[in-house]
């Protein structure tokens, strides 16, 4: 299998990579990234692009599935505007271009709360998003829905820190879909929805997602 990687320097976007580079049901990861990955793998292919631009008649466009982890956070970008080109323009340029080339099964890391109608800023773009997907004709559509992620990220947001500490030590004793979501699950998720490829539109809530 031929993976297409987007996204594989954030938090969850890194294990699906590492998830992936182990699984020798792949065959070749192309992670078209922003800046150099510090990661080398006999099976990786990691090209530099600039994601307002991308090479559209690259033929590493061409997959068995594209794993979507491409994502932003307000703070980091600064206006809605850069918010909404990185959690929306960019993984629907990669759909596009994806789809144009033949690949057929496409994973994308979305949101609980993803809804086009949301009066929040963050979960009316994931829904815009999941509404902008489903037409482009994809054989197998998977869009993940987890709540708040745990993990470690290369940038420090205090405020999630807490959340996470909270949400950790109140884990067991909440409903399954405000757990925290790992991750390292969050990915394994991701990888194999790729991997079954089930014809059709799926979801995974946030209750399949967390520890």
């Amino acid at each position: 299998m031929k993976l297409l990687l987007a996204g594989a320097s954030g938090l969850v976007g890194s294990q699906v990579l590492r998830l992936a580079l182990a699984d020798t049901r792949i065959t070749q990861v192309t992670a078209p990234v922003r800046r150099a990955l510090p990661t080398t793998h006999a099976k990786l292919l990691a090209p530099v692009v600039d994601y307002d631009a991308l090479p559209e008649d690259a033929g590493w466009w061409r997959a068995d599935a594209v794993v979507c982890a491409l994502g932003t956070t307000m703070k980091v970008a600064g206006s809605e505007a850069a918010f909404r080109r990185v959690d929306h323009d960019y993984p629907l340029a990669v759909a596009h271009l994806a789809r144009a080339q033949g690949t057929p099964t496409y994973v994308l890391n979305s949101a609980t709360g993803a809804d086009a109608q949301s009066r929040f800023f963050y979960n009316r773009v994931k829904g815009e998003l999941e509404e902008a997907l489903a037409p482009l004709g994809f054989d197998s559509l998977t869009y993940a829905r987890p709540g708040l992620i745990g993990g470690e990220r290369q940038e420090r947001r205090p405020a999630e820190r807490a959340a996470i500490a909270a949400l950790t030590a109140l884990g067991p004793l909440l409903p399954r879909r405000w757990r925290l979501c790992p991750g390292q699950r969050i990915a394994q998720a991701m990888l194999t929805a790729a991997l079954l490829a089930r014809p059709g539109v799926h979801v995974l809530p946030a209750e399949v997602l967390t520890a």
